[in-house]
């Protein structure tokens, strides 16, 4: 079958309240165009459009119709859609270059949090018969995860603080971030808990933003980008919704998901972790060692936007590979409460 790979990427600035509308189009527009110059593609070059977001998070049916402005009425698209994070459109966008339907695909991801309580839409996604009206919220549910590795010994609120303390001097360097700069350990501790255990900096802003990825066949990738990051593997799992069925301090979706596309040989690892502690999870269950570089972008800690941020940390590794920074990167995007859903991909050099 046809080989995938990545050959372009942008993201909206990660922000909090700016944009007009919760359509996407103010958001797509921008990075649309931006792509578009940096592949030399147009509109009618593009095969097949997969998009991610959420009719909850924007408060009514069907809003992602209203995103495809950004793309134009003319000439008719073949276009489809997912109601979760756009990691999971790329797979699917990935299948059809993957058979043989097209050989161009762009996938995109938007989501504009500040227009309801997030924590509350969240949510939505819980058991309807038995967790959900109870109403824990997202970072509740966070919290309860977080205080069980503490009471195992897992990890110390310390470590977790250092992780905010990296991830937000990493992102000094991207002019999309939402949080960036220095920041010391002492100072965060000595915060009060937002939900105990969990302190402001454990926990992802909320964020309005999108993200764009272009995939082409490896024969089109080569003259669309010098150095196209192929996708060796990918795979996505799902952990069981019942919150009291499962160690939350583990995440078997992620090490089955890990196992499959094989993390050997990653120089860096771009991991979507909403709470500091996840990081830890995540990382341990992949096997990813201390000479793999952890979320260099600074990752959802310093830039959240919902159904987008998936998308951004597979786009993130790929511009490591097209920057010519690295040869052999990972994605990894989840969804659902205390990591219940998880997808990680593989990328090289092509």
């Amino acid at each position: 079958m046809t080989e995938v790979a990545v050959v372009a990427f942008a993201q909206a600035p990660n922000v909090r309240r700016t944009h007009g509308t919760t359509n996407g189009v103010e958001m797509l527009v921008p990075i649309f165009d931006e792509v578009y110059t940096r592949t030399g593609l147009t509109k009618k070059d593009i095969g097949f459009w997969c998009s991610g977001s959420s009719d909850y998070l924007a408060g009514r049916a069907f809003s992602f119709i209203s995103a495809i402005d950004a793309i134009g009425a003319f000439p008719p698209i073949h276009e489809s859609h997912v109601e979760m994070d756009a990691a999971w459109a790329l797979y699917e966008a990935w299948l059809k270059i993957r058979m043989g339907e097209v050989d161009t695909a762009l996938v995109y991801g938007f989501g504009k949090s500040s227009a309801g309580e997030l924590r509350r839409v969240l949510s939505l996604q819980l058991d309807p018969y038995t967790v959900a009206p109870l109403w824990p919220d997202a970072v509740s549910i966070a919290a309860l995860q977080a205080r069980a590795g503490l009471d195992a010994g897992l990890w110390s609120e310390k470590d977790l603080a250092e992780i905010a303390v990296r991830s937000r001097r990493d992102a000094a360097t991207s002019p999309r971030a939402q949080i960036s700069g220095e920041a010391d350990v002492a100072t965060l501790l000595a915060d009060e808990p937002i939900a105990d255990p969990l302190r402001a900096h454990d926990i992802a802003p909320v964020t309005d933003g999108a993200a764009v990825v272009v995939l082409a066949s490896a024969d089109r990738a080569r003259d669309l980008a010098d150095r196209p990051a192929v996708i060796t593997g990918i795979d996505h799992r799902i952990d069981t919704p019942a919150l009291g069925a499962r160690d939350l301090t583990r995440s078997p979706s992620t090490r089955l998901a890990g196992e499959a596309v094989g993390t050997a040989g990653v120089e860096v690892a771009e991991l979507h972790t909403p709470f500091t502690h996840q990081e830890l999870i995540v990382r341990g269950e992949l096997g990813l060692g201390d000479d793999v570089r952890i979320t260099p972008s600074g990752g959802a800690l310093t830039g959240n936007p919902m159904f987008a941020a998936g998308l951004a940390r597979i786009g993130e590794a790929a511009q490591r590979i097209l920057d010519g920074d690295a040869r052999r990167t990972l994605g990894h995007a989840t969804s659902g409460p205390a990591l219940q859903q998880n997808l990680v991909a593989v990328l090289e050099r092509g």
